[in-house]
């Protein structure tokens, strides 16, 4: 029904790729709901992704200031999509570069890759609760299901070994792990994929939470002053778990029913998101990813098959310098990973740089939200090497060992979660960056008990919080072409960002 078809226009090719989604799609939703309602089904329903492929004969000559956007030489290079009501600006964008610096049409047709009948439901079936169990027996004769072995980081990895005769992959994650993640994130954070920005905050505490609701809630009520209400403008909405969203007051051209909608979960999911959105997507989200580096990666993993602009880890840190004072911060420009979680994935002989993108937005937030500059803005801000280690009580062993290889690092401050952070950052091609605040002091006898963790929390959170929100706002405002650096790609990259 869908023959693969070559177009010049990216907007025709997206367009095309949306009819296949969704034709294969609804047949796979349809047959599911008549298997459900106990018919019997002697045959296998099987649906395909649609795909996208160029071909070219010549070597690339790109612009050399882009890192996206280019194949590495000539061949043939394809990838399945998926979603494409989610990623409609983010393929037209791919697909447009494709054309400009390859002036080749695009195929799309239909790939020999199952959709699992799971992935055929944006928001996921429970087919566990919904069969009896005889169906749920017979469902895997029927339907595809989700296959780990399709969903692999070998790409992202570059540990990719490509058969001869095999196209070479276009984008770094195929449809079945972009469809794994997009399920995965609705679970751990309690919204759909749709509401995420692409400005993303990660922080491991609930105090950032409370604060980021208060600023989200207040930044949609209406204000009556100028630059004020100007400010307030540039959010549509503030978006809570359940997809409880609240709409901004500032704003004419928003739906006629401004009610709260959504339903907030009955409980907390285990990394709950908020988000401040814009009509372009270009808000901001803050994920709660609690304590330690696997949250750290679970959470990381998913939120890439976004593409995000860049995220940010804010977090509490143990200071261990002496001349560190409670509530100073750190700008990481380096990374000890001792968190281990990625060391298969990434392993520890791979450098994370530091994106000098990210760090000036982050030192020129510290400085605005602190009106300091210059030699006053040292004594409260160190760049430094943060280490990231497993093991939260790491004080109470024989740690004269890892603290010899702090010394040794010239670290300055130590945690559980921004080295995995930052590390997924770039393995995902990501941009990254990392403010820590100093916490405690554990190597100096200032070890974060109750009541002086409160006073820090009051002092410290709300300014931290709005230094993160500016610096991503300063990212935004400075252009994705200035962002995504050249760095962060291989000599031998997949064209899509």
């Amino acid at each position: 029904m869908f023959p693969t078809e070559q177009f010049t226009d990216p907007h025709a090719a997206v367009a095309r790729v949306h009819e296949i989604y969704e034709h294969h799609t609804a047949l796979l939703r349809e047959a599911f709901k008549r298997f459900a309602s106990g018919e019997v089904m002697t045959e296998r329903v099987r649906a395909c992704y649609p795909f996208v492929r160029v071909t070219t004969e010549f070597n690339t000559r790109a612009d050399t200031r882009h890192s996206f956007g280019f194949v590495y030489g000539p061949g043939v290079y394809q990838t399945t999509l998926t979603r494409p009501s989610l990623y409609t600006n983010y393929l037209v964008s791919q697909f447009k570069l494709l054309r400009d610096n390859h002036d080749v049409p695009l195929e799309i047709g239909v790939s020999d890759m199952p959709i699992p009948v799971h992935f055929a439901f944006p928001e996921g079936i429970h087919v566990e609760g919904n069969l009896d169990p005889d169906h749920l027996r017979t469902l895997p004769d029927v339907f595809d299901l989700p296959n780990l072995a399709t969903m692999d980081d070998r790409i992202v990895n570059g540990t990719l070994e490509e058969l001869p005769g095999d196209p070479h992959p276009l984008a770094l994650f195929t449809a079945p792990r972009i469809d794994y993640s997009l399920h995965r994130l609705k679970h751990y954070t309690a919204t759909s994929p749709d509401r995420f920005q692409r400005y993303v905050l990660f922080t491991n505490y609930a105090f950032y939470v409370d604060e980021f609701i208060r600023m989200g809630r207040e930044l949609m009520q209406a204000s009556s002053d100028p630059e004020l209400r100007a400010y307030r403008q540039q959010y549509t909405a503030f978006v809570e778990p359940g997809d409880l969203t609240t709409w901004n007051a500032n704003l004419d051209d928003l739906p006629a029913d401004r009610a709260l909608t959504g339903v907030a979960p009955a409980r907390q999911p285990q990394m709950p998101a908020y988000h401040l959105q814009r009509a372009d997507g270009s808000g901001i989200t803050l994920i709660n990813i609690g304590v330690g580096p696997s949250n750290a990666k679970t959470i990381t993993d998913h939120v890439a098959v976004l593409r995000p602009h860049g995220w940010i880890m804010l977090g509490h840190c143990a200071g261990l310098s002496t001349s560190q004072r409670m509530g100073d911060y750190v700008l990481a420009h380096a990374y000890v990973r001792d968190d281990h979680v990625l060391d298969d994935d990434l392993p520890l002989w791979v450098p994370v740089p530091a994106l000098a993108e990210v760090q000036l937005a982050l030192q020129d937030a510290v400085a605005t939200i602190t009106q300091l500059e210059g030699y006053e803005l040292k004594r409260i801000m160190r760049t430094g090497t943060v280490a990231s280690i497993d093991d939260r009580n790491w004080e109470l062993r024989d740690h004269r060992k890892p603290l010899l290889r702090f010394n040794q690092s010239r670290a300055i401050a130590l945690d559980m979660e921004s080295a995995t952070v930052a590390a997924n950052g770039f393995r995902f091609r990501v941009p990254y960056g990392t403010l820590l605040c100093v916490s405690d002091k554990p190597l100096h006898g200032e070890i974060k008990l109750p009541g002086m963790a409160n006073r820090f929390y009051e002092q410290r959170v709300n300014q931290h919080l709005k230094i993160g929100i500016k610096a991503l706002e300063l990212l935004r405002n400075q252009g994705v072409e200035q962002l995504h650096s050249r760095k962060l790609r291989s000599f031998s990259e997949p064209a899509f960002r």
